[in-house]
């Protein structure tokens, strides 16, 4: 991000001066991101995207990266886990956030972005920001899209640790089932998960997005309302003013 503003191919600005090594510094921020700072993850994957051929706009988005560490390089990941919890999914998504009207012709800047944090006592395990693959029809297509994509990691941890417990290995879910919390801001969404029923306007929802229905059926994934400002992933999918994007990387990291 610069400014907060979307990151886009900026054809004014001139081309990167190669002060520094730009697909270099991508990875460094990239494995930090992965390990230890996922509040990154929007902006590295951002800056990511303009890696092959980069403007000076694009670099200087990469600097303020680098003044942000800078300025936080003592701290990392601050994590409490929380035994009376299993397995909860945070999602959110962008719809059509990356649209210009200036860079109307090039398909990227219609699609969507998700995010998603899946914790395990309250830990954060996984987190993922990134454009959805096809172009999504509505903000609760969108919302969907990244519903299923999230449970898509989430449901093979389910699973293993149900093996797991089979196998006498003591987890810290001490329910009877591997339970699965998914916290959705979208009410088209909340209803596409919770009622399987057919709807003209989404058939061409195939079983791609609907595989986890039978989980939810089973109850052994439930589906949650939250509010906009209380959602964390929404730190995954845009640019945030400074007190949301503090609230949401306190709850995701600690500080």
């Amino acid at each position: 991000m610069i400014h907060s503003r979307i990151l886009q191919k900026e054809a004014d600005s001139p081309e990167f001066d190669n002060q520094f090594n730009y697909r270099s510094l991508i990875g460094k921020i990239a494995y930090l991101e992965k390990g230890t700072r996922p509040e990154l993850a929007y902006a590295c994957h951002q800056c990511s995207r303009f890696s092959s051929a980069p403007r000076k706009a694009h670099g200087e988005a990469i600097k303020r990266i680098g003044r942000y560490l800078l300025g936080t390089a003592d701290k990392g990941m601050f994590i409490e886990p929380d035994l009376r919890k299993s397995f909860e999914v945070y999602v959110d998504a962008d719809f059509c956030g990356n649209w210009n009207e200036r860079y109307g012709h090039d398909p990227d800047t219609a699609r969507s972005r998700h995010g998603y944090v899946i914790t395990y006592a309250g830990v954060p395990i996984i987190h993922k920001s990134q454009l959805q693959t096809e172009i999504a029809l509505s903000s609760t297509e969108s919302e969907y899209t990244g519903l299923s994509y999230a449970l898509r990691e989430a449901i093979p941890l389910m699973n293993l640790l149900k093996e797991m417990k089979r196998h006498g290995i003591p987890v810290l879910d001490h329910r009877p089932k591997v339970h699965c919390r998914v916290f959705e801001d979208n009410t088209g969404a909340l209803e596409m998960a919770r009622v399987h029923k057919w709807r003209p306007r989404t058939k061409h929802l195939c079983t791609k997005l609907h595989h986890f229905r039978s989980y939810v059926t089973r109850k052994e994934i439930t589906i949650h309302p939250i509010d906009t400002e209380d959602q964390p992933a929404d730190i995954l999918t845009k640019p945030l003013a400074v007190e949301l994007f503090i609230k949401h990387r306190k709850w995701l990291i600690g500080w």
